[in-house]
């Protein structure tokens, strides 16, 4: 991680733990917003005006939380609006490095890097997705639920009309979102990353309680929210792509895997049949990137399955 903007020690996928031994995520440290006319914030934060070419996305396939804001960015229409590069799959001792993608805006080779030019004090570890101002050449914001919203109402009559965030159904997604979070996005790494057997065993029943609740609630439905296209669906499609190519064998998620569920699987394969899905996901980038922690994986052997996923006829490569 960085402290007061120096990259100390080697990168450690495991950010803390609570007294069970569970995974404790970081939170994100820059908050800042952007409106269409650069207004404060849905909550008063700061806010720069969204103007076209002037932002710029830095992304990880492997990351999914950096793919909710690829997909975001696609079903909005701003893909010539916001530009976007990435990073390799691999985490190395530094963390997230540019490698042959290299860094567009400033030529840096590491993630961290771009924060410490954000803020020569900051301390913290380097995480993407990051919102980047080309102009002021500074993080605007690296919490993925917050670009998210950014994505769906900051950029006004620059993107499309779609609303992920529909006035008459906030209070159900706020509430669908924490549970998916908490027992679902986060509940793998919580299994993943544990320290004892107690903090294992705890997440991996929220796990699949989570899956076993989303199960029922899709039986009938196109969507989380019926017929209604919402972010609580994006949030939901990061981790079940994700699921049985590196969760079910690499963070321990193996009660049953997801092509298990018929509804779970129909939604999945509803969702990655629409471009703005597909091309957010990159299974090679996904598999090389979760089995490049050694914690986890010391050989860095890269499994060859699975041998079929329900939904790989609709990605490339």
């Amino acid at each position: 991680m960085l402290i007061d903007g120096r990259w100390q020690e080697n990168w450690q996928p495991v950010q803390g733990t609570d007294e069970k031994g569970g995974f404790v995520r970081q939170s994100s440290s820059f908050r800042h917003w952007i409106t269409p006319d650069g207004n404060p914030g849905p909550d008063g934060e700061p806010a720069l005006k969204a103007e076209p070419g002037r932002f710029h996305l830095y992304v990880a396939y492997i990351c999914p939380w950096a793919c909710r804001t690829l997909v975001a960015r696609a079903l909005k229409g701003l893909e010539e609006v916001i530009s976007v590069s990435l990073v390799e799959p691999e985490l190395t001792e530094q963390g997230w490095q540019f490698g042959h993608y290299s860094d567009p805006h400033g030529g840096a080779r590491y993630m961290h890097q771009k924060y410490s030019l954000s803020d020569s004090h900051y301390t913290g570890r380097a995480t993407v997705p990051v919102l980047w101002d080309k102009q002021q050449q500074r993080i605007v914001n690296n919490e993925s639920a917050d670009i998210l919203r950014i994505l769906n109402s900051g950029f006004g009559e620059l993107a499309n009309e779609l609303d992920l965030y529909p006035t008459e159904h906030r209070s159900e997604i706020d509430q669908l979102n924490s549970r998916i979070y908490q027992q679902l996005n986060n509940g793998v790494y919580r299994a993943g990353f544990a320290t004892t057997q107690l903090a294992y065993r705890e997440a991996v029943d929220e796990v699949f309680a989570e899956l076993d609740r989303l199960e029922q609630r899709l039986s009938g439905r196109d969507y989380l929210m019926g017929d209604r296209l919402t972010e609580s669906d994006i949030r939901l499609f990061v981790t079940l792509v994700r699921f049985d190519a590196a969760y079910y064998g690499l963070f321990k998620c193996n009660y049953r895997p997801l092509s298990s569920y018929p509804q779970l699987t129909r939604y999945l394969n509803r969702l990655i049949a629409r471009p703005a899905f597909a091309s957010a996901v990159n299974l090679d980038h996904i598999k090389r990137g979760y089995y490049s922690i050694r914690a986890l994986n010391p050989t860095g052997i890269v499994p060859a399955g699975p041998a079929e996923l329900p939904f790989s006829e609709f990605l490339e490569g």
